[in-house]
């Protein structure tokens, strides 16, 4: 499968370079697209003169930062456009271990539509995590496959691989969440539209460098919008009734 490994920067100089050496020796075969929103500290820069020394490289700059659903959205029509078979998503501060991707993409080879590299089937782990930061995201995983009868234990891990056709079946341009909404929206339209998720274990592990993009609003966002599209298609599957 010809794969496009989707890397979203804002402020990454710090990380870039480690993580496309990385993927490009994990990976060699794979292309690698970074979306960086005009990072103030050089990312872009940083990524084209990597991506001259290990090659399948481009740098996708945009004007403003626009978050990360956006990043990827825009990263995933290119993807479309070159005719890649496999969309991978994932972190460029080396959270997201690149050792972990063939694996991801051996599940796409196998039938998967969506792999989701997952810290909490057996063989994941979260080892830097304090107890109620891993019980936030372990019980907020809950709640979503709950409220959208939704069998996957990590949706909102963001180290995941889709089927580039699956992508262009769920209307990615109608996608609007952003953080962990995003993850969770595009889990949720894959699951509804036919498509087979499989879970792969992975280490998720803290940035060394730089400043996460974290925020309580990004939480905020997601738990509000799993409430509300479960309570929608609650209310749709009476009426049909």
């Amino acid at each position: 499968m010809r794969s496009l490994i989707v890397l979203p920067t804002y402020n990454e100089a710090a990380n870039i370079a480690e993580v496309l050496r990385r993927v490009k020796a994990a990976v060699p075969a794979a292309d690698v697209l970074v979306v960086d929103d005009s990072s103030p500290d050089g990312t872009a820069g940083v990524a084209r003169a990597v991506g001259d020394e290990v090659g399948g490289v481009d740098v996708l700059s945009r004007p403003a930062k626009s978050g990360l659903g956006s990043a990827y959205r825009a990263g995933f029509r290119v993807g479309f456009d070159r005719g890649y078979d496999a969309l991978v998503e994932m972190d460029s501060d080396l959270s997201h271990d690149p050792a972990a991707l063939p694996t991801l993409l051996q599940a796409l080879e196998e039938g998967a539509d969506l792999a989701v590299g997952s810290r909490y089937i057996p063989g994941g782990s979260i080892p830097h995590w304090s107890w109620h930061r891993r019980a936030l995201s372990r019980w907020g995983n809950r709640y979503a496959a709950f409220m959208l009868s939704l069998d996957v234990t990590d949706a909102t891990s963001g180290f995941r691989a889709y089927r580039s056709g699956m992508v262009e079946r769920i209307d990615i341009d109608s996608v609007r969440a952003d953080g962990y909404g995003f993850q969770i929206e595009m889990a949720h339209r894959v699951a509804r539209g036919g498509g087979r998720i499989v879970e792969v274990p992975i280490e998720f592990v803290d940035r060394r460098e730089g400043t996460s993009k974290m925020s309580s609003w990004i939480v905020i966002e997601a738990l509000g919008l799993v409430t509300w599209w479960g309570l929608k298609e609650r209310l749709l599957r009476r009426r049909a009734e």
